[in-house]
């Protein structure tokens, strides 16, 4: 099956489901279809060698597979870099809202609109990988009352209207809204957010600014990824413009700062994020994070910025029930112009209990395949299409499978999850073993117990709570109960 410039624009919404805001902006929301493009091969553009080259690294792959659920199979893909002054022949680009940002350092009065055609996104933004290029200094754009300074677009999408409130997320977005709407910037100072991937935590983010710039009184709102925050940090050192990096920082009356886990490690790099935060606190300017943890819970963080990260108000979004999975995928599809049955939705919201994105990129999937095949949207079709998907969530893992793994991990012998042995090469696995056995299983506290050996309830209550302190004090352990995790669920 030959992909046209329409099945492109498919994989392109598919792609954009599949991962943060940011990255499909600064990576994959450039690449155009090109008509050289033959039965067994996909030929797209990019702007420069550099992203061919990351590309290819890093998203082919996941390119490949969303082209696979939508067609139903993959083609040889091939990268072609043409220059943004090139124009490409196809006036059916599949580059949706694509905003040319101006490298001058100051605003200009706007241009009056001109109807030209599609062209590459200039802007791309630079990855935690080594920065290819200078990245340009955030463009400031004049709003009725406010102004937007950002470096990546906000997703018009990401509102509060749009937001679907349930039990999960109703405190968080509360919250939200409520330092939104005030022109208090001391309320709630820090405001940092936290919960896993794809619950919701960037819509808040961009649901803010949006309103902050809509009813503000002249505020200033930065928004940033942490990603961003290193690489021009990085850039401006390397260039010896520090200090128009600390003015561009310390200017806004709301900075907003999308993952901070990722600043991790990075010594130089929060040195200066905690003296910019100093300083924005001290003139009483609003800052608003995100992060995959809460602030004590950060790992690979100096001691200094967490306490500051936490000093504020920090609430979690959590994992959505099943009356808001069906709220959100009714909304969606609502959105999008399809009629979902009940049934579906039900079927969807049941199965895909972990992830909002996820769950969203199955609707997609149902969408787009309705609409290239122009069938309806039923119960067969979603076990067809998703099968893999299911596969995931179905998966029943056993205390006998936990045990045989962490014995293998750590390579001692599945016995020793059952002796009386107490040294602490073989005392740590089995506390992990039991740990998970808590977390991944459905089992009672008694019932893990007897399957270690017949021990009692409050041995693993204790286990539970050592590997717990563990994880916060031991980056190496946490990271080898997540590597743990993942191999469970494969």
């Amino acid at each position: 099956m030959r992909i046209t410039a329409q099945i492109w624009g498919t994989v392109q919404t598919l792609l954009q489901d599949k991962m943060d805001a940011s990255t499909f902006e600064s990576w994959l929301k450039p690449i155009a279809f090109c008509e050289d493009t033959t039965e067994d091969k996909l030929v797209v553009l990019v702007p420069t060698k550099f992203m061919k080259d990351w590309v290819t690294r890093e998203y082919k792959e996941v390119i490949s597979q969303s082209i696979q659920e939508v067609i139903g199979q993959v083609p040889t893909i091939e990268f072609k870099v043409q220059p943004f002054q090139v124009q490409p022949q196809d006036n059916n680009l599949v580059v949706e809202q694509v905003e040319v940002v101006e490298k001058t350092p100051t605003p200009a009065p706007a241009p009056t609109p001109v109807a030209q055609p599609q062209q590459f996104n200039t802007h791309i933004a630079p990855m935690p990988a080594p920065v290819p290029v200078a990245a340009p200094a955030p463009v400031q754009v004049a709003q009725p009352d406010a102004m937007l300074e950002h470096s990546t677009v906000l997703d018009p999408r990401y509102t509060f209207d749009n937001f679907v409130v349930g039990k999960s997320n109703e405190f968080a977005y509360a919250a939200a809204r409520r330092i939104a709407e005030s022109e208090d910037n001391t309320m709630y100072n820090p405001f940092f957010l936290h919960g896993g991937v794809g619950l919701g935590k960037t819509h808040l983010m961009h649901a803010i600014a949006h309103e902050v710039t809509k009813v503000g009184s002249g505020r200033k709102v930065l928004y940033m990824s942490s990603e961003k925050f290193l690489s021009q940090f990085v850039q401006s050192m390397r260039t010896n413009d520090m200090i128009e990096f600390k003015e561009r920082f310390r200017s806004v009356d709301v900075l907003m700062i999308d993952d901070v886990q990722f600043l991790a490690g990075k010594e130089g790099t929060q040195e200066e994020f905690f003296h910019t935060f100093n300083a924005l606190v001290d003139m009483n300017k609003k800052i608003i994070l995100t992060a995959d943890k809460s602030p004590h819970e950060l790992s690979g963080i100096e001691d200094r910025l967490r306490s500051r990260l936490g000093c504020g108000l920090t609430t979690e979004v959590h994992i959505p029930g099943l009356e808001t999975r069906l709220a959100i995928l009714q909304n969606k599809a609502k959105n999008m112009g399809v009629e979902l049955s009940n049934d579906v939705a039900m079927l969807l919201a049941d199965k895909i209990t972990s992830n909002v994105r996820e769950l969203e990129g199955a609707l997609n999937r149902l969408i787009a395949h309705s609409q290239l095949t122009q069938k309806e949207i039923t119960i067969d079709t979603v076990h067809q299409l998703l099968q893999d998907l299911f596969r995931n969530y179905n998966k029943i893992i056993t205390l006998d499978e936990i045990q045989k793994k962490i014995a293998e991990f750590y390579n001692i012998k599945m016995a020793d999850m059952h002796s009386a042995r107490r040294s602490r090469d073989i005392a740590r696995p089995r506390q992990i073993a039991m740990y998970l056995s808590k977390k991944l299983t459905t089992k009672s506290l008694p019932e893990i117990g007897r399957s270690f050996g017949g021990r009692d309830h409050t041995t693993v209550i204790h286990a539970v709570k050592a590997v717990d302190k563990l994880i916060m004090s031991d980056p190496s352990i946490a990271e080898d109960i997540k590597i743990l995790e993942n191999l469970l669920s494969k």
